[in-house]
């Protein structure tokens, strides 16, 4: 969904004095030169990460999805809650005057208004353009698919304004199981006709996608490390807490809202670590959706996609993700996640916590 609206700073400074928090010293993390680099192999399952924002060359940034879209021959098939990019835009009017069969499907019931603009600029460029589905409380599944032969599947919005400073990740699906997968429920979304998705090779789906995440969390041995823009759903944090309780170094890294000081204080309370960028008085939001287990380990397993731990997004919403062991994954977005908890200052002493 849109970021939240910023903290004041009365307001920031009560949050500190309550202990649950302290200031954040921003720093960039250093991602591996190949991140985001490798798709288009058919076949191959996830075979390459996206990371925003960029930063001097070491993140990914956005080209590569620009680039993706305009590699069309055949189609593109773009699911996504918001699209305020007019770069985007312009590049799948561009493939459909080039005969490249396009379809948009985006979200009405939180985001009509800001994705009018794109809605009526796709429609006057002959793109088919639909309103998803209002039977979801909202689609905020954000995927693109080209030629049915591999599919993007990212937590971040195509919302120019955000791209340099909000964290978020994608990954290249080229797994046929999962890209047949994700254009069954694509048709199906576009028409308005009720669907039962399939998990393909990797797949999360919402709704019903609360056991599958809860999979990850509690098949952590050795570590959990998570980046999430929401909270809130009692289950997730009560399995979290069970995490860190039988030893796993469990660290969340998040930005500042005190809708969840009760999960977080749960969770420190029971050993584990959280620490919290502050919005408005830091270079970096935590929009990311992932979930990281065991990294290094040969039971590694990694969480990523739009899905966030709150009871609507596993429940009632069109969203989609990927759970993988793929190490090249698991590796690629660990190196960032662990520079953002890194680089936030810990809220680490549970003595103060009521």
């Amino acid at each position: 969904m849109s970021r939240k609206s910023l903290l004041g700073r009365t307001a920031l400074s009560a949050l500190v004095a309550s202990g649950v928090m302290t200031l954040v010293t921003m720093a960039w993390p250093v991602v591996p030169a190949s991140a985001g680099t490798a798709h288009a192999q058919p076949g191959k399952g996830l075979v390459g990460v996206i990371v925003e924002p960029s930063k001097l060359g070491l993140t990914t940034g956005m080209t590569p999805v620009y680039d993706f879209v305009l590699s069309a021959k055949k189609s593109v098939d773009m699911t996504m809650y918001e699209l305020v990019d007019p770069t985007m835009v312009s590049d799948l009017v561009a493939d459909e005057k080039r005969h490249v069969n396009v379809r948009v499907i985006l979200d009405t019931n939180r985001e009509a208004s800001r994705n009018g603009t794109a809605f009526r600029t796709l429609t006057a460029g002959g793109v088919r353009v639909v309103w998803a589905d209002t039977a979801y409380e909202a689609t905020h599944q954000k995927t693109i698919t080209v030629d049915d032969s591999e599919s993007l599947i990212l937590s971040a919005n195509l919302t120019a304004e955000y791209y340099a400073t909000t964290r978020d990740f994608g990954v290249f699906d080229t797994a046929p199981k999962d890209v047949a997968a994700i254009e069954a429920v694509f048709d199906s979304d576009f028409a308005h006709e009720p669907v039962k998705p399939s998990d393909g090779s990797d797949l999360v789906w919402s709704p019903g996608s609360q056991a599958q995440m809860l999979s990850v969390i509690d098949g952590a041995h050795h570590s959990l490390s998570i980046e999430n823009e929401e909270m809130g759903d009692s289950t997730i944090t009560d399995v979290i807490v069970a995490a860190a309780r039988r030893g796993v170094n469990v660290e969340v890294t998040m930005t500042r809202d005190s809708s969840y000081d009760a999960d977080w204080s749960a969770i420190v309370s029971a050993g584990g670590h959280v620490h919290l960028y502050n919005e408005g008085y830091s270079d970096l939001y935590i929009h990311a959706k992932t979930t990281i287990a065991d990294a290094g380990f040969s039971d590694q397993r990694i969480y990523v996609g739009s899905i966030n731990f709150s009871r609507a997004s596993m429940d009632d919403n069109r969203e989609l993700g990927v759970i993988t062991t793929d190490a090249k994954i698991v590796n690629d977005i660990n190196v960032v996640v662990t520079g953002d908890y890194s680089d936030c200052t810990a809220a680490t002493d549970c003595s103060n916590y009521d």
